[in-house]
């Protein structure tokens, strides 16, 4: 696999050196170009874009600070967050998360998280001001990206204006009342024709935050990041890029988990090359690769099982990957995408455990016990696929791709009881996804698109190989299977959006929604075996340990749904709904990490130097749950968030916020539970309460 890896990066530096440089344009003509890396999935053309589509990028306008990039999905139609503490954050959409979600940065960067109960998952290791957009695709409707189940996420970090040369940069502050937080961030560019060169660092710090009833929750954490991108312009039609970031979080609590984060380092490089304007046939060559590796110590020396047992574990995750893509259009109306990807997963790392109590006893001598916590185990996946469009008219394009993937697992080190249960041998699966669209303009102010998908996911690690530790949101030990099928989503989707120009006050009437149903194949959940027992701390409840298995019966359907009328030239009234209902039919139940209905009523303007907006959330009651994950019903709630921003002078943006004014003590339902906590029983972690927020930022 080393082999594979060094023949990507051969190719993408073989690639780079053939192009010739041409003729350089200078800046004041009309017809300068700037060859653009394949970082942006969706551009706003009809021909190129995947169908069923969502961008949001107005994060200077949240003006409340992000704890991390999960932060952001906070206010995206269909999209909710499974939140651990305030570090430990995922994104979920239409219930899919986790691996079920293709989460990259760049159109195709990852970094996968080096602790199994997730307190480091992809979106905490890039700074959150730094991502300028972030590109949804709805479902399996693309093959380009690597293996999708659930969606594809990108999160693309801001861009220079290449054509405009010199000395650029930013510098912001932000602060929130509750918890006394503070966020620091400064770029710098240099921009030349030939190079440039953009750097920045950040520094995070947020305190404890009370919520609604005045009750301190532990969420406190501090973190540094900073980031190096150089590129370098062979020609007009060729670029070559490399990026380099680092992030340290260091003290992190983590009030729904039973340990806390000492440190976490992560480290990624990515190369990026495109040659553009090849020939009559080939138009583009693109290449990628990329190295990330985190560094991850957690412990629970400030929790309540310290007295009775000191455990520490330090674990570390590589994620190895790249991708070469061909663009090419055999005829006129056909454009054809054609390429390899890979990416390589090891992990590895153990707990110690310094045993001073056993069975109500002092031990004389604490016992020292080490576990191996990811029995030095790897994923490798070699994809290989084809995407078409074919552009039946000006206003029609039509869809289709294939793609098969190459899954190879092993488990290296492993526990002797893991061993006893399986037989362990180097595992190679086969699968094939693919996807067919339409994507029709019916008139200029309406477009219609419908899909069908069907995604594939392999068994992550912890679904394979985790042994006996507690990595749900229930007090379960869990245990790994590495004999599981991959999960298939079979996934049909309608939508629309257009625009209808209105009168007597009111400017125009907007309007999109979707509907879709996916029924799923060998879906993976976590089984209660009552022939298992607890491996740790045997006396304990619940006694019993749950299994990673297959159901032959789940489904899911739902849709989201947004309308806004623009009215007085500056003014708008937007609302937007989601839903979801999931089955597991086999266990007459819910799918886990299902949210309950959501609508979100906002009211503004926006104006070129000031804007502000109050925005109405209205969460329903859940009682549609899985109880077999240890899920619970949760009350519906309501909150309000007022925002202002102005831009009182040149390069000045100020913005002030007031976030749940009404000061609701309230949980998302998706939010896990007090873990190993003094002063809380097993209830969900409640959100902050009323929060008071101010940003800052100069540009030069």
């Amino acid at each position: 696999m080393k082999t594979l890896y060094g023949m990507l990066l051969c190719m993408l530096i073989t690639t780079v050196s053939y192009g010739q440089e041409k003729n350089a344009i200078k800046k004041d003509t009309t017809d300068q170009k700037i060859t653009k890396l394949n970082e942006v999935i969706v551009t706003g053309n009809l021909k190129t874009d995947p169908v069923l589509t969502v961008v949001s990028n107005k994060y200077e306008e949240q003006i409340v600070q992000p704890k991390n990039v999960a932060d952001l999905f906070n206010n995206i139609n269909g999209f909710s967050v499974i939140k651990r503490g305030n570090y430990a954050i995922d994104p979920s959409f239409r219930a899919s998360q986790y691996e079920q979600l293709n989460i990259q940065y760049d159109g195709g960067v990852k970094a996968m998280h080096a602790c199994p109960n997730r307190m480091d998952p992809i979106t905490t290791h890039i700074i959150p001001e730094e991502i300028s957009r972030i590109e949804i695709i709805k479902g399996p409707y693309t093959v380009r990206y690597g293996a999708t189940f659930g969606g594809i996420i990108n999160l693309v970090s801001q861009k220079p204006d290449y054509l405009d040369y010199g000395i650029h940069g930013k510098v912001s502050a932000g602060y929130e009342s509750n918890g006394n937080s503070l966020v620091n961030l400064a770029e710098i560019q240099y921009i030349q024709k030939k190079y440039d060169i953009v750097a920045n660092a950040g520094y995070r710090d947020f305190g404890n935050y009370e919520d609604g009833n005045g009750i301190t929750i532990p969420s406190s954490f501090r973190s540094t990041d900073y980031g190096i991108k150089l590129g370098y312009n062979f020609s007009d039609d060729q670029r070559f890029q490399v990026h380099w970031r680092q992030s340290f979080g260091r003290d992190v609590l983590h009030a729904a988990l039973p340990m806390d984060t000492a440190y976490d380092n992560s480290s990624i490089i990515s190369l990026d090359y495109k040659l553009d304007n090849i020939g009559n046939v080939a138009k583009t060559l693109t290449a990628k690769a990329y190295y990330s590796y985190v560094d991850h110590l957690m412990t629970n020396y400030n929790r309540p099982s310290f007295m009775m047992m000191e455990a520490a574990s330090s674990v570390d995750a590589v994620t190895i990957g790249g991708k070469l893509e061909l663009n090419w259009k055999p005829l006129e109306k056909l454009n054809i995408f054609s390429g390899i990807d890979a990416m390589h997963i090891s992990r590895d790392g153990g707990r110690t455990r310094l045993v001073k109590i056993m069975n109500g006893n002092t031990l004389p001598m604490p016992m020292e016990f080490n576990d191996k916590v990811w029995q030095d185990s790897y994923i490798t996946d070699l994809g290989v696929f084809t995407e078409a469009k074919y552009n039946v008219n000006p206003k029609t394009v039509i869809t289709a791709g294939i793609r098969y993937d190459n899954i190879t697992s092993d488990i290296q080190d492993p526990e002797a009881d893991f061993a006893e249960m399986y037989n362990l041998e180097k595992r190679t699966e086969h699968y094939v996804s693919g996807t067919v669209s339409i994507k029709k303009r019916v008139t200029e102010n309406f477009t219609l698109e419908a899909a069908y998908g069907r995604g594939v996911r392999s068994a992550n690690m912890i679904e394979r190989f985790i042994n006996h530790f507690t990595v749900g949101q229930d007090p379960y030990e869990y245990l790994g299977n590495p004999n599981l099928k991959a999960e298939v989503n079979n996934q049909f989707e309608i939508g629309f959006k257009g625009n209808l120009a209105l009168k007597n006050g009111f400017d125009r009437f907007k309007y999109e929604t979707s509907f879709y149903y996916s029924f799923f194949e060998n879906y993976i959940v976590g089984v209660i075996d009552p022939g298992i027992s607890r491996k740790f701390m045997p006396m304990a409840n619940p006694r019993n340990v749950k299994v990673f298995q297959n159901l032959d019966e789940a489904y899911k359907t739902g849709f989201e749904t947004m309308v806004q009328i623009d009215f007085l030239k500056d003014y708008y009234f937007k609302t937007e709904f989601s839903y979801v209902y999931a089955k597991n039919k086999d266990l007459q139940e819910s799918l886990p990490l299902t949210p309950p209905f959501n609508t979100k009523l906002s009211l503004g303007f926006q104006k070129e130097k000031l804007w502000a907006n109050l925005q109405y959330n209205i969460v329903s009651k859940q009682d549609n749950i899985s109880r077999s994950f240890g899920e619970t019903e949760t009350d519906g709630y309501q909150t309000l968030d007022v925002r202002f921003g102005i831009k009182p002078v040149k390069n000045i943006t100020l913005g002030v916020a007031a976030i749940n004014v009404f000061d609701k003590a309230y949980n998302n339902h998706l939010n896990f539970s007090f873990t190993n906590q003094s002063d809380f029983g097993r209830t969900p972690i409640t959100e902050p309460g009323r929060n008071f927020s101010a940003f800052l930022q100069y540009k030069f």
